[in-house]
């Protein structure tokens, strides 16, 4: 796929997206970049010239697209989750590079080395590995400023995100073009495959309930990549910036990341395998509750638990769902230094999931009945913190219903029509079939 470029500019109530394709020449070499960039091109692994062959948008930056960033001063937001395709992280990839000036890198939550705990806020440091200067987007602010961008040409977002609205890396995207778009600095996202497929599920979020873990209307599953999602973002929720995707090659929608034969690494400390990842668009949910969701153990957001539990007793009522894709049964497990501080050091029951079929798993509609029975098991034990529940869940409608006992049906009912009107407006802007 040749790297596509997206302009973007308001003109009264609508936003005009104008489409360029930069294409590379006919035998494939690089567009722009000379010999530099046939050089960057041949250091892509053997076997990179097969379009079956996936390729991260850092590799097609290099070896397709060098005319983006050559000759400019660069600022990167990453992490240790952008890399590519061999491995090599994309801060070395282009502070090794001699057409491109890597001048300032930007960490999101968990930081640049994704070693820090969820919440924990960032300060501004240096690369020890480069030297270059690191500005905290999670830290005094969540968004560049205008001195973070003095003397930046470009801004350029590589992270893999999970597939969920909740985890907060696509909220600092919005506000980094946002930023970008507020001061003259030109956006190009470094795109990367979704990790659990195109699959769309879960509620909606009402925008009266948007914060960081949410800032958009879309639903908890939203079945895009960061640059469609980008895409999304400017051309309907009002960012007006000079963005350009630069698209990974050789994805379908349809594929799961150990599809893709990139290399996994674990984008936060919770977040360890893709198995995780499937789970945590439901799971995530009891963030909200008393439970823990495995943090502090090699399973997270895989198990959730309590020590009033009965895992046995709830692994039964699931089962009653004969929800599709998924297998649950009772497990016991310790969390140790538990980053949410939820029963660190102490026994807890609980179910433990595992996908069966990725084509018809739906991990929303699983967490939301295993909220259902845990509910209706804890009685008196049961504790909502109910504005982050909220949050996760996008609004307050979720934690009413399973108060009022609402049927799981009733429930993801009621989710439908917002589905339905999400996806017919996600898809002028998605990328990928």
């Amino acid at each position: 796929m040749s790297p596509i470029r997206w302009q973007a500019t308001r003109r009264g109530a609508g936003l005009i997206l104008a489409a360029g394709v930069a294409c590379g020449p006919a035998d494939g070499g690089a567009a722009g970049g000379g010999e530099a960039s046939e050089a960057a091109a041949d250091a892509v692994e053997e076997g990179s010239a097969d379009p079956t062959v996936v390729l991260p948008g850092i590799d097609v930056l290099i070896r397709d697209s060098l005319h983006l960033v050559a000759g400019r001063r660069v600022g990167l937001i990453t992490n240790r989750s952008g890399v590519a395709r061999d491995g090599r992280s994309s801060i070395d990839v282009l502070h090794g590079h001699a057409d491109v000036e890597l001048a300032a890198l930007f960490a999101p939550e968990h930081g640049i080395r994704g070693t820090a705990a969820e919440g924990q806020r960032l300060d501004d440091s240096v690369d020890e590995g480069t030297g270059i200067p690191i500005h905290s987007l999670y830290g005094e602010t969540f968004a560049p400023t205008p001195a973070m961008l003095a003397g930046i040409d470009l801004l350029l977002f590589d992270l893999q995100d999970i597939g969920a609205r909740y985890y907060t890396w696509v909220s600092t995207m919005a506000y980094a073009m946002r930023a970008a778009g507020e001061n003259g600095v030109p956006f190009v996202v470094l795109d990367r495959p979704n990790p659990i497929g195109g699959a769309v599920n879960g509620p909606v979020l009402d925008p009266e309930f948007a914060t960081f873990v949410g800032l958009y209307p879309v639903p908890v599953r939203h079945g895009m990549t960061v640059g469609e999602l980008a895409r999304l973002y400017s051309g309907e929720f009002g960012i007006d910036v000079d963005l350009t995707v630069v698209p990974v090659r050789g994805w379908t929608r349809d594929s799961w990341f150990d599809e893709t034969g990139l290399p996994w690494i674990a984008p936060s400390l919770n977040m360890p395998t893709l198995e995780s990842a499937a789970h945590y668009p439901g799971t995530c949910l009891f963030e909200g509750t008393g439970l823990s969701v495995g943090r502090g153990t090699p399973n997270a957001f895989q198990q959730i638990g309590a020590p009033w539990l009965d895992g046995d007793s709830l692994a039964r009522r699931i089962s009653s769902y004969e929800l599709p894709g998924v297998s649950v049964e009772a497990v016991r497990f310790t969390p140790e230094s538990p980053s949410d501080g939820k029963w660190g050091g102490e026994a807890v029951d609980g179910v433990r999931l595992t996908v069966t079929d990725r084509a018809t798993y739906n991990p929303v509609r699983t967490g939301v009945a295993l909220l259902l029975e845990s509910r209706r098991l804890a009685d008196d034990s049961w504790e909502w913190n109910e504005p982050h529940f909220d949050r996760l869940a996008g609004s307050d409608t979720l934690r009413l219903a399973i108060e009022a006992g609402r049927s799981l049906d009733e429930i993801t009912a009621a989710w439908e029509a917002d589905l339905q009107s999400f996806r017919e407006l996600r898809e002028p802007y998605i990328l990928y079939r």
